[in-house]
């Protein structure tokens, strides 16, 4: 399982911290012809190797580049302005399943059940960290980029990049919570943001600003715990694992 979850954590990283904005710009507007797409594919390559850290993985480097690179190519045909969160999580989606698929037919059969490998939870722990801080912003920004068009967010007054640290801080502090069981402190937590965040709302009376803040409030505490919960299921069931 462990195998598993450093595969997940490679693809976060080559899709999120290691492609700049241009290549995604470059393969959106040249789908198969452009070479940030191929290069895109060889980054996945190499992190899933560095992560398996073991050269006969090099065929299951490759087998997820290359279907990589496929789902890309079918996501730039497809993807038009209006769908663009659609296809977002149509396409991560199908990147995690053909993950999961390669894992099985190259691994699952030939470990023992049970076989975590070293430090476990450092890995679950840094995946789970990986995605609440680089991952879930990214994806939230997308599946609520229409209605940000609709209120025009760009004319708003703000510091540069407030929104992405204060979500960031507060999925952190969710998980947190979550892990150590401290679940009333969510609460205050939430109470907290809206007296600082709907404040200013109420008295602008700004409806469609309050509640894009709203959904994206609830989204972002929504994964934080359902991360957390995961974490604590995980970790959990490699306890019982040694303990057999």
């Amino acid at each position: 399982m462990i195998l598993f979850v450093k595969l997940i954590l490679a693809h976060m990283v080559g899709d999120f911290l290691l492609q700049p904005k241009s290549w995604v710009k470059e393969k959106e507007s040249r789908g198969p012809a452009s070479p940030k797409l191929y290069l895109h594919g060889l980054v996945h390559a190499l992190l899933t190797w560095l992560v398996l850290w073991d050269f006969r993985g090099w065929i299951v480097a490759l087998s997820i580049a290359v279907l990589h690179v496929g789902i890309d190519v079918v996501k730039s045909s497809l993807q038009k302005e209006k769908n663009r969160s659609v296809w977002f999580l149509t396409d991560q989606l199908l990147h995690l399943l053909s993950i999961a698929i390669l894992w099985c037919l190259f691994f699952r059969p030939v470990l023992p059940v049970g076989t975590w490998g070293e430090n476990p939870d450092f890995w679950i722990y840094l995946t789970a960290l990986f995605f609440l801080t680089t991952v879930c912003g990214i994806g939230i920004q997308m599946m609520l980029a229409n209605w940000a068009e609709v209120i025009n967010l760009d004319n708003e007054k703000s510091l540069p990049n407030a929104g992405r640290y204060i979500g960031m801080l507060e999925r952190l502090l969710v998980f947190l919570f979550v892990v150590l069981g401290h679940w009333e402190a969510i609460g205050f937590l939430i109470a907290a943001k809206s007296v600082f965040r709907f404040g200013d709302l109420r008295d602008s009376r700004n409806r469609k600003l309050t509640e894009y803040i709203l959904i994206g409030t609830l989204l972002s505490f929504g994964i934080a715990i359902v991360t957390g919960i995961l974490v604590l299921y995980l970790t959990s069931d490699i306890v019982m694992l040694k303990n057999c």
